[in-house]
């Protein structure tokens, strides 16, 4: 297990202790087996050149930070939709009538307000109003359907409106498509227009202002403006009254779906619960489905619940082992016996006995008068009437009897086909109405009955038993699905079907399964949609408007459709019984994104929707013991993900808080590890200090909308002028990479061809390099109508290619809303294509996740030893699973996104890029020297394994650095000396205390300085964006990306594969122009980097440049060193530079004299920090900007 036990002390006191073995890097074979980092000449040319003109003094940066203590005010356009409307008296009485007149006139309107008037919650409206009139917290739990999301709003303003009072409601949806079409539903309500009275806020889009009464937007939007007046919160506990700027007068806020407990709505509930004592004038209105409402009303102290019953058609329900038996037996329409249920001119039952059946249900139950009812089931004798559910509380006769204990009765029932599994209001079925009468014999008698329903006949398990045997039943069959669509589109007439799918995949392949099949061509007559929260909101929309006569919409839709949204033309539901959930486990930070079976609650939901409009059907693709087994409830998201970004948002809201006790605070508290693996993420990547305190930086990542890595690569590669593709990984690793993964043998061996083909074109061993390389190249194919051909030899999904198009716009606007970036953003991608700077962008993206390649292993799997100090496996999905090493010591550095379990259990990294040293050695957290070779005093005593005389012989590895630090305090001076002592000096550097690299004592040294000016940079730059970097800033960025360029991929070989096939796709004019001179330049020149495909854009540079000459700059060519040789090409400027920035165009000074070499003064030499025995450093160096 590599733990070493040590013991001390004597007899009934000696204790033993147990540690991690310290690994030592002595001897020769271990000094082999480093890694080394040189720079070439050209390298050291330009530090040279930049070191001579701007020498290394510790108080430099700060001085930076004094020259420019005033931080620049991003301008934005100021956005007062939170801010309550400057109405009068007079203004407001205005509206008011206004409205009531538009009501009487507008025939629609006449009709939307009878509609209204028969909605469940209507009736409750004054109770509703002043409740929240005279609590300051209150739940709504009302059931599907009862009109809560649209009619509370409207309640609340009604009321205030007819007080002569102002108002500002906010009302959050979990999803923007819910925020905005509930908004669009209560503006025709009104019949005024979208941004006026009524408007709604998502990311990147809005609608309204100041004027607007009701606002809808996401939870996360609301929880950025609470964000925003945590300032608030420091005054309160100083005690200082908070100031009205704290906050903005939002009068109402309703918090919707809060049962589907995501992240952000469980974490804003414990912000507003803390912030609601100093603000009395706001109300919170808490609605939910019929779900744990009692769980909600104790945490806020035991408010009131409003309960209001929901209307719904009856639903007959089916499962796996019906639909298999009904796609079976052609002879058996099964939909002719139930569509004789729904409600049509000739089959429907009459509006008297309607109220017969009512009447009679009502009296057997409240007088025990059970003949008419009787009577009413003997005489008619159809399946209307013995299913038939009270109009009010949806009773049935079965469940009257039942809950009675008329046994004979109940079978009576049950031998003419009573449904056992029908729902009353309250969710209780017949066998729950006798279980809680106590009539324990006709419970037995309809225990019976299901059991005997839920073993399924033989012919059933048969079939059951056949297609279980043969798919898979974690996989979405969609083979099945379009034969039960087909099947209900022969079978009746109208009527929308929705479907429910885990995830995009899933509904891409389904649809296009469709648009495939004869029979779904004619799109006069069907109408395929797509539900997806990535789908722009013009098309999510499109599933909301009724079709014309004779053409019947499939909606293929995710979990979105469940509660969100509400599709009233529904009538049948397509229930796969899966969606897509992460999970996390925190005691080994692994992850999983994948398709799970949904919860009972979740499964009752998606049924519900098929009973909007009229009675309905919905198809359970899962078994029914399957069915029995779900879980109640979906694990609430904020103990299933990491959480580092709501981490950095309570600094945000409080920088004085602990993370772990504000986080205590939430109704699902996350586990401690969790928390701790969140804190040493930000810690690790500067957003926050080793003693939690939130640094400029984090405050900085922490204003953009995606995760706190993902900013910091943003930023980074703003810096380097690389956003184009830092783009591109981002919005992939916030969704999903685009490549898909064929069944067959012979096509996953061409898609990993293929794969690999793309990751070339930047320099291979990376599938993060292969996603931006798709995605350029699938951009060129699209422009000259060859996006199918690209995407069919690819393996390239056009859907997630699609979406990650629009999710890059999006995320390219926030960087331009955010002051960040310019609106034209040509400049910030100049240097898209160099592979050494993209190296680097991706290691500030995905750092801290760094592993290192072992040695082969006997089994020939490709293991990555982690920091943690575990061995996982690579993904035979990734480009590098037959990575390989030419030499035994050679030990290549890995770089991933996350580590996820496989199938069987183990840990795996699906997606990884090789790199070298020197990215990670600029970006690392902590980097330290040590001497090449420890002196053999150093190790004294570590044998000692049995001292009895009370020395802490035994320590383990901290209680050791400990010692090491102090006996260096005694000695630091004489021993830094002896380590430094001469520039060319052989040294250890030991990276996050894990990695050890073999280098000089002045390049390490140079490293130090640019670790520094890079930090100093990246905060310079989001502080104050739209200021060049100081002139010592600019011109060391301008040399960090030269030597970035000039380190190429990784400092491992890579073989260059040619590309003819991929780039012919795209412009075979010019392939065919310059193939020659390509096969001719990889011939010569093992380094050749082949990139005609990527002209997209600003992206335009010459095809001759490879991984060690760097791109022409604007300006042309200088010298560096001698200027009558090494003539070199310099990289583009960086941000915020310009030409004067760049390192000096002159050469050493003729005589530098005595000391530690050319360009760094003596004084450089001590940013190492001092070092202990075994070189463990004192200092600690933030990656890019915590200081």
């Amino acid at each position: 297990m590599g733990m070493t036990s040590k013991s001390k002390g004597p007899r009934s006191k000696r204790r033993v202790s147990v540690f991690k073995t310290k690994k030592k890097v002595g001897n020769t074979k271990d000094l082999e087996s480093l890694i080394s980092l040189t720079f070439s000449e050209q390298a050291n040319m330009v530090l040279q050149d930049l070191f001579t003109r701007y020498p290394p003094d510790d108080g430099e940066v700060d001085m930076v930070g004094k020259k420019t203590e005033k931080i620049d005010k991003i301008r934005q356009k100021k956005d007062d939709i939170f801010c309550k409307p400057s109405m009068s008296r007079a203004e407001i009485a205005k509206k008011v009538e206004s409205l009531a007149s538009k009501m009487e006139k507008v025939a629609y309107l006449k009709q939307i307000t009878e509609k209204r008037s028969k909605l469940p919650i209507t009736s409750f409206r004054n109770v509703i109003t002043s409740t929240i009139d005279s609590h300051q917290v209150v739940l709504i739990s009302g059931e599907t359907g009862c009109g809560k999301t649209t009619q509370v709003p409207q309640f609340l303003l009604d009321y205030m409106w007819s007080k002569g009072e102002a108002c500002k409601i906010v009302c959050t949806q979990p999803r923007r498509i819910s925020a905005t079409s509930v908004a669009e539903r209560i503006c025709y309500e009104r019949g005024v227009n979208v941004g006026v009275d009524i408007g709604y806020k998502i990311r990147l889009e809005s609608m309204g202002g100041r004027n607007s009464s009701i606002v809808f937007c996401t939870n996360g939007i609301l929880l950025r403006v609470l964000i925003s007046c945590g300032g608030g919160r420091s005054k309160r506990e100083a005690g200082m009254k908070p100031a009205k700027q704290d906050f903005p007068d939002i009068t109402h806020i309703i918090v919707d779906e809060i049962h589907e407990r995501d992240r952000y709505s469980d974490f804003m509930l414990a912000i507003l619960r803390d912030m609601l004592p100093s603000y009395p004038h706001l109300r919170l209105i808490l609605m939910s489905a019929t779900i744990d409402a009692e769980r909600f009303s104790q945490y806020f102290g035991g408010c009131p619940i409003i309960r209001v019953p929901g209307f719904t058609y009856p639903v007959k329900t089916y499962y796996l082992e019906d639909v298999l038996s009904i796609l079976k037996l052609k002879e058996y329409n099964h939909l002719d016996n139930t569509v004789s249920s729904l409600p049509t001119e000739d089959t429907e039952l009459t509006e008297e006995d309607k109220l017969a059946l009512d009447e009679a249900i009502y009296l057997a139950w409240t007088d025990d008068e059970f003949d008419p009812l009787l009577e009413l089931v003997s005489s008619e004798g159809t399946q209307k009437v013995f299913t038939y559910q009270h109009s009010l509380t949806w009773v049935t006769p079965l469940m009257v009897f039942a809950g009675k204990g008329r046994v004979a009765d109940v079978c009576m029932l049950l031998s003419i086909g009573a449904e056992c599994h029908l729902q009353a209001k309250d969710g209780s079925t017949a066998l729950e109405w006798a279980e809680r009468e106590n009539q324990l014999e006709a419970a037995e008698i309809i225990k019976k009955h299901m059991g005997s329903t839920i073993s399924n006949s033989s012919e059933e398990q048969q079939l059951l038993d056949k297609y279980l045997g043969t798919v898979n039943p974690e996989l979405i069959d969609v083979g099945l699905i379009v034969q039960l669509i087909k099947k209900i589109c022969i079978d009746s007439q109208d009527g929308a079907i929705l479907v429910f799918l885990p995830g995009w995949e899933a509904i891409n392949k389904t649809r296009e399964k469709l648009i495939a099949s004869p029979f779904f061509t004619n799109t006069s007559k069907y109408m395929i949609l797509c539900l997806h929260s990535m789908i722009p909101s013009a098309e999510q929309n499109k599933v909301f408007k009724r079709p014309p006569p004779g053409c019947r919409k499939i909606v293929l839709a995710t979990n979105i459709a469940e509660t969100a949204i509400t599709i009233d033309d529904v009538v049948y539901v397509i229930d796969s019984g899966r969606m897509k959930e992460k999970s996390y486990d925190p005691y080994n930070n692994v992850s999983t994104l994948q398709s799970s079976w949904v919860s009972k609650a979740s499964a009752k939901q998606r049924e519900g929707r098929a009973g909007r409009c009229q009675p309905g059907i919905c198809y359970h693709l899962l078994s029914k013991f399957r069915a029995a087994s779900l879980p109640d409830f979906q694990i609430p998201e904020i103990k299933r993900i990491p959480i580092e970004e709501l981490c950095l948002q309570v600094k945000l809201l409080d920088p004085n808080c602990k993370i772990e006790d504000f986080l205590q605070k939430t109704l699902d508290p996350p586990v401690f590890e969790t928390i701790r693996n969140a804190v040493l993420v930000l810690q690790d990547i500067g957003a926050l200090s080793v003693d939690e305190k939130l640094t400029e930086l984090g405050e900085k990542l922490g204003s953009l909308p995606v995760h706190p890595l993902t900013s910091k690569m943003l930023f980074f590669a703003i810096l380097m002028n690389c956003l184009d593709p830092a783009l591109t990984l981002a919005c992939a690793s916030d969704y999903k990479d685009p490549f898909t993964i064929p069944m067959l043998p012979q096509d996953k061996r061409r898609a990993e061809a293929a794969k690999s083909e793309l990751a070339s074109l930047y320099g291979g061993q990376s599938d993060q390099l292969a996603i931006i390389a798709a995605y350029e190249c699938w951009m060129n194919a699209k422009k000259r109508g060859q996006e199918a051909r690209f995407c069919s030899e690819y393996f390239v999904n056009r859907g997630t290619m699609s979406m990650l198009f629009g999710m890059r716009r999006q995320l390219q606007n926030e960087l331009v809303r955010n002051g960040f970036i310019p609106d034209d953003i040509s400049s910030c991608s100049l240097n898209a294509r160099d592979p050494g700077i993209l190296h680097a962008v991706l290691v500030a993206g995905l750092y801290p996740m760094v592993g290192r390649l072992c040695p082969p292993h006997k089994s020939g799997r490709r293991l990555i030893e982690t920091a943690g100090g575990d061995k996982v496996c690579l993904h035979s999905y990734s480009i590098n699973h037959r990575l390989s090493t030419s030499k035994s010591k050679d030990c290549p550095l890995i770089i991933y996104d996350e580590i996820t379990r496989g199938d069987g259990g183990s840990m795996v990294i699906r997606n990884c890029t090789v790199t070298g040293p020197l990215p990670l050695l600029l970006i690392a957290t902590e980097i330290a020297v040590a001497p090449l070779k420890e002196d053999d005093n150093d190790d004294e005593g570590d044998d000692d394994d049995d001292d009895d005389d009370g020395s802490d012989d035994g320590a383990d590895e901290d209680e050791s650095d400990e010692d090491a630090m102090e006996i260096n305090n005694q000695s630091g001076g004489l021993r830094e000396g002896k380590i430094m002592s001469a520039p060319e000096n052989s040294v250890r550097v030991i990276v996050d205390r894990w990695l050890f690299f073999r280098s000089t004592a002045l390049d390490v040294a140079q490293i130090y300085c640019l670790r520094e000016r890079l930090a100093a940079a990246v905060l310079f730059k989001v502080t104050h964006p739209k200021t060049m970097l100081p002139p010592v800033l600019g011109a060391s960025m301008h040399a960090m990306a030269y030597i970035l360029s000039l380190d190429g991929l990784s400092g491992i070989s890579v073989p260059i594969e040619a590309v003819d096939r991929l780039t012919s796709m795209v412009n075979a004019t010019e392939i065919d122009k310059s193939a020659q001179g390509r096969r001719e330049g990889m011939v010569q020149n093992s380094n050749g980097f082949p990139r005609p495909l990527m002209s997209h854009g600003t992206h335009q540079q010459s095809p001759s440049c490879h991984r060690h000459t760097r791109l022409p700059a604007p300006m042309g060519t200088t010298s560096l060193g001698n200027p009558s040789s090494h003539k070199v090409q310099l990289p583009l400027n960086s941000a915020g530079m310009n030409q004067y920035q760049r390192p000096a165009s002159r050469g050493p000074d003729p005589d530098p004299g005595p000391g530690p070499g050319p360009g760094v003064d003596g004084n450089s030499l001590g940013m190492l920090g001092q070092h202990g025995p075994r070189g463990d450093s004192l200092k600690r160096q933030r990656g890019n900007g915590s200081r």
